[in-house]
């Protein structure tokens, strides 16, 4: 068993005040894999204080330095992929080559778009020719608390730590206690890379201790959380009393608009999707509204492509998907499931309990429904398990009124042919995000959610402006 006691705290490794112990749970199996220490109100403060004190030095630095810094980190990166993997494998379930391709490079590549947008960012400029005097610059807002989720560790740690070490800010991370092993690797990745004391911290905690510490603490000037809706409200009150900055990226019930013109493969593609990373995706495609003509075909080869998806132990190398993280979220996704067969909807697939052969570990069937409509609890509610509903329509404004009567809006999807009725859709989805065809988002493209899936972006360019203020000065003076 891995045991993790300390904590990363002004560049070095220091033992926690008080043991709290905490066992990180493998799903595969549900047996501890590590021990970690949670942190106490002591640790979080000297984790703040540290990122404080660090803060003028790390601002002054030039974007040149910093991107050096995080070109290293990069490296080093690298070089630690495969223990990366597996721990995110043990902690959290991604089957290992999916960790390796997948979690552990989502990583790697969104550092490498802040490197390049960063390069081609103007931190300061003038304001124009009408004003030759005054200058818009852009600096760190401060000391952030970053707190990361569980399902996608290293894409939300590099999306935050790269924006925010870029941006000139300091920062406290509090990475989900369900899979903190891959963090701590991270950290030790940033003291290899030589980032200042201070600059980077982490402190292992629960949202209930360390989490609400850092939301309500006066010293943090910006939090930037992705988790829940139900958590991201509550940070954004604690936050409020200190008017700090708050960056949410939240939940998600995305709608895959698969109308009879879409290619071929469209129903498998999104069911495949769906599946991905066992439905613990807060953009996931979880509703698939299918037009009329085309719906029982689509309902038949959905069922047909889910009964082919296999589900197994996380640590054995394939194509198949793996447990979900932990008993609570095992037990929330079989209550949803019994909730869609009481509510009426058609299982075609799945359906309640492990798969066959599986008696230990947090397993679900892949499941789909069939026959639902937009106001069944499947329907409404975010799973976040391996879990599709199915719903028909007859007209694209019907598409869009159903696919916008959520509250949530992350990501939407389009299935067509026709280029007219592809940007119509684009434009009247109410959603951060909107993908076409198949074809994912560039390098870079910025994520994020409207309505209770969050606000602000994270991701190339957008993912620094959120770490930056802006400052106006007039009268600047040649030198």
């Amino acid at each position: 068993m891995i045991e993790k006691r300390e904590f990363y705290i002004n560049g070095k490794w220091a033992a926690p005040s008080a043991p709290n112990d905490f066992n990180v749970i493998d799903p595969s199996t549900e047996e501890p894999c590590a021990v970690i220490s949670l942190g106490s109100e002591a640790d979080t403060n000297k984790a703040v204080a540290a990122a404080k004190a660090a803060l003028a030095g790390w601002m002054a630095t030039s974007p040149e330095e910093r991107i050096a810094l995080v070109e290293k980190l990069v490296e080093i990166y690298k070089s630690r992929g495969e223990d990366l993997a597996q721990a995110m494998s043990a902690e959290m379930g991604a089957p290992i080559d999916m960790a390796r391709a997948q979690q552990v490079g989502a990583g790697i590549g969104h550092l490498k778009n802040f490197i390049r947008a960063a390069k081609a960012f103007e931190f300061e400029k003038p304001l124009g020719d009408h004003a030759p005097n005054d200058r818009i610059i852009h600096e760190a807002v401060g000391v952030a608390a970053l707190i990361t989720p569980w399902n996608w560790p290293m894409n939300q740690i590099t999306l935050k730590v790269g924006a925010a070490a870029i941006a000139g800010c300091t920062m406290v991370l509090k990475p989900s206690e369900q899979s903190p092993l891959n963090a701590m690797i991270f950290a030790e990745m940033m003291d290899e890379a030589g980032f200042p004391p201070g600059v980077f911290n982490l402190v292992n905690g629960d949202g209930v201790g360390v989490g609400s510490q850092l939301s309500a603490h006066p010293d943090v000037d910006m939090v930037s959380f992705t988790g829940s809706t139900r958590a991201g409200t509550a940070i954004s009150k604690s936050a409020a009393d200190t008017l700090k900055k708050v960056h949410l990226e939240l939940g998600g019930k995305g709608a895959n608009v698969i109308f009879e013109d879409a290619d071929e493969k469209a129903v498998k593609r999104g069911v495949l999707h769906m599946m991905n990373n066992t439905g613990q995706s807060c953009n996931a495609p979880s509703r698939m509204l299918v037009q009329r003509g085309i719906y029982d075909q689509a309902v038949e080869t959905a069922a047909e492509v889910a009964g082919k998806v296999t589900v197994g132990n996380a640590h054995e190398e394939g194509r198949h998907i793996g447990p979900v993280v932990n008993e609570l979220q095992w037990t929330k996704i079989q209550d949803l499931i019994q909730k869609g067969i009481d509510e009426g909807a058609r299982l075609v697939a799945g359906g309640t309990g492990r798969p066959e052969g599986l008696n230990k570990g947090y397993y679900v069937k892949p499941t789909i429904f069939a026959d639902a409509n937009n106001q069944m609890t499947i329907a409404r509610e975010e799973i976040f398990g391996p879990v599709l509903t199915m719903i028909p329509f007859d007209t694209e404004e019907e598409a869009i009124e159903v696919a916008n009567d959520t509250p949530y809006g992350l990501t939407n999807y389009v299935q067509t042919q026709e280029p007219a009725r592809a940007n119509r859709m684009a434009r009247r989805l109410r959603s951060g995000m909107v993908e076409m065809n198949g074809q994912p988002r560039g390098a870079g493209a910025p994520f994020g959610g409207m309505k209770q899936s969050g606000n602000g972006r994270e991701g190339g360019s957008w993912g620094i402006e959120d770490f930056l203020e802006v400052k106006a000065v007039g009268g600047w003076a040649a030198e």
